[in-house]
């Protein structure tokens, strides 16, 4: 090979021929033969023949301007044109003008690269081997030409001009960079030679497939944006790919395509058809991939970018991501985000999914009740029907063994048994026996064909729903599936359309008589809908005008579609549409039908396809008969909504095919079309409704539409149904579309004329007698029943129609064959368990040394049997080799298996047989999966030390072991085991899921939950465990499933509120639920973080409803959660202040039987509610509360009528009022006494307002009662009434907040001083009766009060004999009533006077006047240090007169006996002390009632203390 750098001489230099004329040339040519175009070749020219060049024909393909050619130096034939050079004519006589022009332009081309370049055109020669950068912008040129010119180039740059195709790079070896971009490629080719190539740069082309890329091993950046592409293929070569990008191309999946790149680090898809998350998840597979690009602001964003949740599906998928879409989101927080929100969706999707299942248990538990009801009858009678026929097949034996025998003894059955006659009548009974036990074998074949079929359908509908549950979580909510009930609009709207596009004369040959919807599902999905609207969009925004432009509703349609089975390749195609939509129109056309969607506005006519189909399967399988008449009753449709557009009707004789109608989107086939009768007549058991020409009038209107764009049909709704037929039950009521499941198998009732043959055949002749039976079994009846003389020598023993339980001696019949034990008492077969051979070969594999077992010789295969099937059961090399992974991350997908069942599911094994192991692989195995290998116990994993994640599910473990050595274990499954006692875990502290389903566990042992900190998931459904202790202790579980167990108290709901992380409870199936009332709510309010229970999401009004009800009731439970123990008879004091309690009921009282002292302060209850039911309680501290009464307040009746609700209204309507309202006095009678062993309580900062609603006079044996803080916060108070107690004294602070204070009521107590009242400005009327004011002093310190009109001491020792008025009315200018009579102005003048006459006389002595109190006051008697505690006064409350002097009467008897008079009105008054207020007033009542004295000599001796600290002293 020549050098490369050698240049060729121009044109220029004066060569008419070729100058270099014996020297070694390269040239470049394509040669005809083979396969080797564009091989470069060198040849020797010069006069005579060339070898080399002899046996080729080439053609030149050097530009004119470089090198020009004399065909007569060469030994090769040059094609110039069409013609080939000879000896005779030169290179330029054959050229044609256009080879001419074409080469001038490659001249102009050179120099134009020349002239961008700086380089001389003349010297390119020279020069051009040193350059290694060329650049050629929008120069418009056709092709490339003059590379071979720069042999060094390693970056070339063309952008903007007319190139179809790569050319020349032959000549650059070196190339590292190329940039042919914004040309006109159609392709990708000519790169073959560039293996250095790093950069390719083919953008803004007309490149539909990626190819010929398979040599750039090097390339690490492909740009192929903007072009035609549809599909990735051809990059599995470039594993040193580092960028791509693919934006502005018209790709829709990605699938593994990918995957080879593995140095991917940034991809770019942008402005694609990317419509599904699955799509993204392929991107996970690249682990070095950090920038991804899906919606750049420069392209339009993929489908997907618009659909919910984009953002967070691929942050968790690909958390190594640093950039997305041009945002940064390196961010740890952001990533751990939407890892958490991907978290929360799994769990609740695993729990919709359990729900799904526990749904789908049920029902077969019901489809088993109901299989029971319906075999009972037949079971019943082949029971006594197989009785009866052994029997005489016994009997039969007799005879007919009697009559073979010959020599033997007569006896007196003898006649008979070889009467012919007698075993004819037997065998005539056989045969009818033998009738009526195929007759009900056949019924209980129906039944149990009927179950087995309803049991698939639920089935199917179970694995249905899962799977869309799946597919929610895989498209993030994207794609919902929502099953409709009657509460639902759209639900009615969807079951009307349906029974609207029914006709029951489509089907009248299958006896079709209704249609019944079991189910309608809605689908929400938002590719699909934003496709749909984004397309009916593009139609209606045509320049052209059309005729839906401006109605395009009128175009909106429901249609519905049911797959072919006989053309379809899938078996979920329903599933596909519903995910991905409706096949293109070439796909169907593929599938032989026509080249378009196809769908129907009428049931039969889209269902007809299916039923047509399923009736030939069935009658080619069953015969001509099938055993089901209807085995296309159940089926599945979907209601599209589709936009019909410009609609055109089919063509007689032309295909449904777009090309044929050009201007239609959509075409209808009318069922009265000649086409439609053809096809009737051609496929005569096709359902056509055409058939029923005469029948029904629907016909008119059913139509078949055929939509040529598959993306303007947009599924929306799921209908599952099934035919009716006339021996079948109407179809439902929208109100009850799934209540039912109907089978065509359900047996019908049983006939009375059937039960009358099986008597008959019961009847029949002859009837045998009874026969004695057997109780036990020996060798002697053995032999005797058999008619052998030795054991070893039966081989049928017929036991029919005893009463053994036992089998001794069978073990001793070696060569027995058939042995028949019907009709006995056995439970349980334990003398026969020598003959299972499954019991054999377990013992056998186990104890390997035994040569002999059961006194028979064990073989050599029957061992190595037995060795081999106990293999299998233990974990040994083997299984760890094909069932274990080393994956060292768990797979980033949307699925609910665990990690080792994923991980077993997508990645192929790591190990061999036939490969020798290195030493310490089992260190590698991070998952293992042992499912389903009868596994008894745990072994040989003490050398998997970085083991994961480990199934055991279906196994036959008892307990927990081997696992000592896996401290690294995150995820443990050993569902459906015999496992009892949680063990084994300790040394498992990472392990963040734990199921351990279906076994035998009693209990969670809280030692050794606590010692699993990261526990997040444990599932223990399907145990027997009776209580949820322990479980306090694994404070991070996020996922607890207990269902199915035994828990019934509520008391175990308190071990879970310490789970302040618990978001997803699973009780379901425990007696707790049945048994608790109001059950849910209860559990909402106990465990408030929770967000899902039972299967059902927790809504809002739940917790709100829950605080309502459960809010603040103090019960066994909370104070079993309080103290953390239930032994409440040891309780002697309970504090629970700050509880926030607002109820009691600690019931059943019994149980606080010694609760002696109860402190509840600070919470918020009303009344004493529950605490009355104590029986020993005698200190009870309510203080900070809100108690108004002992009892609740009742609830006002809600029947009244309209004058006693004015009445409650408006307090002063006056209407009833002298009969419903009680008075004071009498408000307590007759109410029973409470609370009888209390003796103290705290009642302090409540707030009372009325102590007679109070009721405080029930607490009979009260000795304390401390009411702290009565009246401070009462500053609107109107009335105070604080009648009939012990006050002594008022305080300081006693009025301070009572500025508004208008009546004051201090009756029938011990008052002697009127101090503090300074207050009280505002108030206008006092009453103190029955005190023991003895100074006039103390009444004129009432000259405080300016507002005062009316006063009352009766019953004072002042107020003897009425001589205090005139000081009093003197002193009190303000006052109107004084004793209850009227203060006149003639009373006023004339105390004036005598207090004028009392002061001039003054200064001449002492004098007294008649009917005037002395002006000189007595020194008020001493009273003890502080006013707000005080020992109760024992002094008797008999007024002692004998402290008075006497004084002369100066009034006139008129006087003296009007006051008299007054005085004893006043005494005898029952409402004397109450006083009338607007409804807005505020008063307190604190008075005893009017008793008889004996009463209240009672009150007035009881020792209770009562201590107002702001108010006054009491005693009382």
């Amino acid at each position: 090979m020549a050098d490369p750098d050698r240049c060729f001489p121009s044109r220029s230099s004066g060569a008419s021929g070729l100058d270099c004329l014996g020297a070694d040339v390269t040239v470049s040519v394509r040669l005809a033969v083979g396969t080797d175009l564009g091989r470069r070749a060198t040849f020797r020219l010069e006069d005579g023949p060339c070898e080399r060049a002899s046996t080729a024909r080439a053609w030149l393909t050097l530009p004119h301007s470089m090198f020009t050619l004399n065909a007569h130096h060469a030994s090769v034939e040059v094609y110039g044109g069409e013609k080939p050079l000879t000896k005779d004519n030169s290179f330029k006589e054959i050229m044609t003008e256009n080879e001419k022009q074409r080469l001038t332009g490659d001249e102009e081309i050179i120099k134009e690269l020349c002239v961008s370049n700086g380089l001389c055109h003349e010297k390119v020669c020279q020069e051009g081997s040193g350059e290694m950068v060329l650049e050629m912008f929008f120069s418009g040129f056709p092709r490339m030409v003059g590379l071979s010119l720069f042999p060094r180039l390693s970056s070339l740059t063309i952008v903007g001009q007319s190139i179809s195709s790569i050319q020349g790079l032959e000549y650059c070896p070196l190339l590292k960079e190329l940039w042919v971009v914004e040309c006109k490629l159609n392709e990708i080719s000519g790169l073959h030679n560039c293996v250095h190539l790093q950069k390719l740069f083919l953008y803004d082309n007309n490149i539909q497939q990626i190819t010929n890329l398979e040599m750039l091993v090097d390339l690490q950046v492909l740009w192929l944006n903007k072009n035609q592409i549809s599909d990735i293929q051809g990059l599995n070569s470039l594993v040193n790919l580092k960028e791509l990008n693919l934006a502005d191309n018209a790709i829709e999946s990605l699938g593994h395509s990918l995957d080879p790149n593995i140095n991917l680090q940034d991809l770019n898809l942008s402005g694609n058809k990317i419509s599904s998350f699955k799509e993204l998840t392929h991107l996970a597979r690249l682990p070095r991939l950090r920038h991804l690009s899906l919606k750049d602001p420069q392209s339009v964003p993929n489908p997907l970018c618009l659909l919910y949740n984009y953002y967070i599906h691929v942050l968790y998928h690909m958390p190594h991501l640093q950039r997305l879409d041009t945002y940064d989101i390196s961010s740890k927080h952001l990533k751990d985000t939407a890892e958490s929100t991907v978290l929360k969706k799994m769990m609740y999707y695993t729990m919709r999914v359990r729900c799904a299942q526990r749904q789908f248990d049920e029902l077969k538990a019901k489809l088993r009740q109901q299989r029971r009801n319906q075999i009972q009858i037949p079971e019943e009678k082949i029971r006594v029907l197989t009785h009866m026929l052994r029997n005489m097949e016994c009997e039969l034996s007799l005879v007919q063994s009697a009559g073979k025998k010959s020599g033997e003894p007569e006896d007196l059955t003898s006649d008979l048994r070889n009467d012919h006659r007698h075993e004819q009548k037997l065998q005539h009974k056989l045969d009818a026996l033998k009738d009526r036990l195929t007759f009900w074998e056949q019924r209980l074949k129906e039944v149990e064909a009927g179950h087995q079929h309803d049991v698939a359908l639920a089935s199917d509908r179970r694995d249905m729903m899962v799977h869309f549950l799946l597919l929610e979580l895989e498209t993030v909510g994207n794609i919902r599936f929502e099953e409709g009930n009657t509460g639902e609009p759209w639900f009615t709207s969807c079951y009307d359309l349906l029974l609207s596009r029914f006709c029951a004369w489509d089907y009248k040959p299958y006896h079709i008589t209704g249609i019944k919807i079991n189910r309608i599902i809605r689908i929400h999905n938002r590719a699909l809908r934003q496709c749909f609207q984004d397309k009916v969009h593009a139609l209606l925004c045509r320049q052209e005008p059309s005729p839906y432009s401006q109605n395009y509703k009128r175009c909106m349609e429901y249609l519905f579609y049911v797959p072919d089975p006989e053309h379809s390749c899938e078996s979920d195609e329903i599933l596909q549409i519903l995910e991905n939509g409706f096949k293109t129109a070439d796909a169907y056309k593929a599938l032989g039908r026509e080249r378009a969607v196809p769908l129907s506005n009428s049931v039969s006519l889209s269902d007809r396809l299916r039923m047509t189909f399923i009736q030939k399967k069935s009658c080619s399988t069953s015969g001509s008969s099938p055993e089901d008449p209807l085995p296309f009753r159940h089926g599945q449709l979907i209601i599209s909504k589709v936009f019909l557009g410009r609609s055109a009707a089919a063509k007689e004789g032309l295909p449904i095919d777009c090309d044929h109608y050009p201007k239609a989107n959509s075409v209808y086939l009318s069922t009265c079309s000649k086409e439609q009768e053809h096809t009737a007549q051609t496929a005569p058991d096709t359902l056509c409704p055409s058939s029923l020409l005469d029948s029904c009038d629907c016909r008119q209107r059913q139509k078949l539409w055929y939509m040529f764009d598959h993306e303007m049909v947009l599924p929306e709704y799921l209908v599952d149904f099934e035919y009716v037929t006339q021996d079948t039950s109407q179809p439902d009521s929208p109100d009850s579309p799934s209540s039912s499941h109907a089978s065509p198998a359900d047996a019908p009732s049983v006939s009375r004329a059937e039960l009358d043959l099986d008597e008959d055949a019961l009847n029949l002749e002859p009837i045998l007698k009874p026969h004695p039976k057997l109780l036990s079994l020996d060798e002697k009846s053995i032999l005797a029943v058999a008619r052998a003389n030795v054991l070893s020598q039966i081989t049928v023993l017929n036991l029919h129609g005893n009463s053994l339980n036992k089998l001794p001696e069978i073990s001793r019949l070696t060569a027995l064959k058939q042995l028949a034990l019907s009709f006995n008492e056995f439970t349980h077969l334990d003398d026969v368990s020598h003959m299972n051979e499954c019991v054999r070969m377990v013992v056998l594999g186990r104890l390997k040394t035994l040569t002999h077992l059961d006194d028979v010789l064990v073989m050599e295969e029957e061992a190595a049997a037995a060795v081999q099937v106990a293999a299998r059961s233990r974990i040994n090399q083997a299984s760890l080799m094909i069932h274990s992974r080393t994956d060292s991350e768990r797979p980033r997908s949307l699925s609910l298996l665990s990690s080792a069942h994923l991980l077993t599911q997508i990645s192929p094994s790591p190990w061999k047989h036939s490969q020798e192991l290195e030493s310490g692989w089992t260190t590698k195995i991070t998952a293992l999966n042992l499912d389903g290998l009868r596994l008894t116990r745990l072994s040989n994993l003490d050398r998997l030390v970085n083991l994961r994640w480990a199934s055991f599910d279906n196994n036959e473990l008892t307990r927990i072991e081997g696992l000592e050595h896996c401290p690294l274990l995150e995820e443990l499954s050993l569902n459906n085991n015999s496992i009892s006692r949680l063990e084994g875990l300790c040394a498992m502290h990472r392990l963040t899921r734990l199921s351990i389903n279906s076994n035998h566990l009693q209990y969670l042992d809280g030692d050794i939950l606590d010692q699993l900190p990261n526990l997040h998931f444990l599932s223990v459904e399907n145990n027997i465990i009776s209580s949820l202790h322990g479980l306090q202790r694994s404070r991070s579980l996020f996922e607890l499933y207990v269902g199915n167990n035994d828990i019934s108290t509520t008391r175990d709901i308190y071990h879970l509120k310490a789970l302040s992380s618990l978001i997803i409870l699973d009780l379901y199936g425990n007696p707790l639920v049945n048994k608790l009332e109001n059950y849910r709510i209860y559990m909402v309010f106990h465990l408030p973080s929770l967000k899902a229970l039972d299967g059902v999401a927790v809504e809002t009004c739940e917790s709100e409803t829950a605080k309502d009800v459960f809010g603040g009731r103090l019960n066994a439970d909370m104070v079993a959660e309080k103290l953390g123990h239930t032994n409440y008879r040891d309780l002697s004091e309970l504090n629970l202040q700050s509880s926030s309690v607002r109820m009691v009921d600690l019931t059943p009282a019994d149980l606080f039987s010694n609760l002696r002292s109860i402190n509840l302060e600070r919470n918020n209850l009303t009344s004493f509610s529950g605490l009355i039911f104590l029986p020993n309680l005698k200190v009870l501290s309510l203080n900070y509360n809100h108690i108004e009464s002992i009892l609740p307040r009742q609830k006002v009746q809600s029947h009244m009528s309209n004058k006693q609700v004015l009445y409650h209204k408006v307090s002063s309507s006056g209407y009833g009022q002298q009969n419903s309202r009680p008075s004071r006095e009498g408000l307590t009678d007759n109410l029973e006494p409470l609370m009888s062993s209390l003796e103290v309580l705290h009642l302090g900062y409540n707030g009372i307002s009325n102590l007679i609603n109070l009721q405080i006079s029930r607490l009979t044996n009260l000795k304390a009662l401390f009411l702290q803080d009565g009246l401070d916060g009462l500053r609107r108070l109107r009335e105070l009434v604080l009648d009939r107690n012990r006050i002594k004294s008022l305080s300081e602070n006693s009025f301070c907040g009572q500025g508004v204070l208008l009546d004051l009521h201090l009756a029938e107590n011990r008052i002697r001083e009127l101090n503090h009242l300074q207050p009280l400005t505002e108030l206008r009327r006092l009453f103190l009766d029955m005190n023991k004011i003895q100074d006039i002093s103390e009444l004129e310190k009432l000259e405080v009060l300016p507002s005062l009109i009316e006063l009352s001491v009766v019953g004072n020792p002042v107020a003897r004999r009425s001589l205090h008025r005139p000081a009093v009315v003197l002193h009190l200018s303000t006052l109107q009533v004084l004793d209850g009579m009227t203060v006149t102005l003639e009373e006023r003048t004339r105390a004036e006077l005598l207090n004028n006459e009392a002061q001039s006389s003054s200064s001449g002595g002492e004098i007294t006047l008649p009917g005037l109190v002395p002006l000189v006051t007595r020194p008020a008697p001493l009273r003890g240090a502080g006013t707000h505690t005080l020992v109760p006064d024992q002094q008797d409350d008999t007024h002692d007169v004998s402290r008075y002097k006497k004084q002369k009467a100066v009034v006139s008897l008129l006087r003296g006996v009007q006051s008299d008079f007054n005085f004893r009105q006043v005494r005898g008054s029952s409402n004397h002390y109450m006083t009338a207020l607007q409804q807005t007033g505020y008063r307190v009542l604190s008075t005893f009632s009017n008793t008889d004295p004996e009463t209240r000599s009672v009150h007035t001796h009881t020792h209770t203390h009562i201590q107002y600290r702001s108010l006054c002293d009491v005693e009382g």
